[in-house]
């Protein structure tokens, strides 16, 4: 799982980026080309709780990957800016599962902001225009290919170019008329056959609005501000001041609770982001718990138990013979698996079953 930070210069990606992943990558660049990653763990109190029963030799947390890329220069005639990233670079932006997009929305003339001003909304706007005009550029190189040589080969080629030309029409239109692919409704096999163009505005985004430490009192305003105006399929808006956040983490507990309850903090807004970028890709945590390690196992949101059994191993899914499934939630207060079957709480699933977010799960497989 991959997620590619982006942001216009002088927006604070690199300081969220530091934020989320405790790092101290070189920050005020306005804009250089260091491409920087980090590995985050996803916070899950449930795995405490599992372990103060089981007593394993080890906790395994789900994790993220943030990848905190350099600003595309502007379009300009002729040349798309995305396109003039370096190789490296863009390919970590097109394989990215999904976009974090953090938006300057504090002002401090000791950084002047380099359009001037500080507009939210311009800025949101302005990267978006980038992106669609990368993905519309790709759309129309495609094209222009399939309505020549996509006229030749066998009968089924010419068949598949047919239906992939119909597609890609489609999308340059919503495009053409500023709207990112995401919003686009297509069928499961449309996706499929548009999944090897990585487009931009396909991927899900969380617009993470960074504010100042004057402006958290009402930053569920200004969310709500920014959110009543970017109304996309799978496209989250929050907010956070990166610079408190990142203070806070190089404090310890008991002193980050004082300066939280100073700024009139309920909560950090880390855990909440990362909570939001795992839930951004469409996943949930299947656990598994035990003497040797208890785990949380990402896993696509409708997967089935085999699917979660391929996930810790593919000899598992090859010999899966069912999986023994008892929520976390009845778990918990019963304190082990067999006080749970003795419960009635301990079901027996077959491949099909829908894993649920909190299952925890234990596969009895052929050898």
């Amino acid at each position: 799982m991959q997620i590619a930070i982006v942001g216009l210069a002088g927006s604070g990606k690199t300081t969220v980026f530091n934020t989320l992943t405790r790092g101290h990558a070189e920050t005020g660049g306005y804009g250089g080309l260091q491409l920087n990653v980090g590995v985050v763990k996803v916070p899950d109190e449930r795995l405490d709780r599992l372990a103060a029963i089981f007593k394993p030799r080890k906790v395994v947390q789900a994790d993220v990957t943030y990848v905190d890329l350099p600003a595309p220069p502007p379009s300009v005639e002729g040349r798309i800016g995305t396109e003039e990233l370096p190789a490296e670079h863009l390919a970590k932006l097109r394989d990215s599962d999904a976009l974090l997009h953090v938006v300057r929305a504090w002002d401090d003339p000791a950084l002047p902001h380099p359009d001037g001003s500080v507009d939210p909304v311009r800025d949101l706007e302005q990267l978006d225009l980038e992106f669609t005009l990368a993905d519309l550029a790709m759309t129309d190189r495609r094209l222009e290919r399939l309505r020549t040589s996509g006229r030749h080969g066998t009968a089924a080629e010419r068949e598949s170019n047919e239906r992939e030309e119909v597609i890609l029409a489609r999308l340059k239109e919503a495009l053409e008329a500023d709207r990112p692919i995401r919003d686009v409704a297509l069928e499961p096999e449309e996706e499929k056959a548009i999944r090897g163009f990585r487009f931009l505005t396909q991927k899900p985004v969380l617009v993470l609005l960074n504010v100042g430490e004057s402006d958290l009192p009402r930053a569920s305003d200004i969310v709500a501000g920014i959110s009543a105006g970017y109304r996309h399929e799978r496209a989250i808006v929050d907010a956070l001041s990166a610079k408190i956040e990142m203070e806070l983490g190089e404090l310890e507990p008991d002193e980050a609770g004082v300066f939280m309850e100073e700024l009139g903090l309920h909560e950090s807004a880390l855990d909440r982001v990362i909570g939001l970028s795992y839930r951004l890709l469409g996943l949930v945590s299947f656990l598994t718990a035990g003497p040797d390690e208890v785990r949380a196992w990402p896993i696509r949101d409708g997967s089935t138990a085999v699917d979660a059994a391929g996930t810790i191993h593919s000899d598992l899914a090859r010999g899966f013979i069912r999986a023994e499934t008892v929520a976390y939630e009845d778990l918990l207060p019963l304190g082990s698996m067999a006080e749970a079957r003795k419960a009635g709480k301990l079901r027996s699933e077959g491949k099909t079953y829908r894993v649920r977010d909190g299952d925890v799960i234990e596969i009895l497989f052929s050898r």
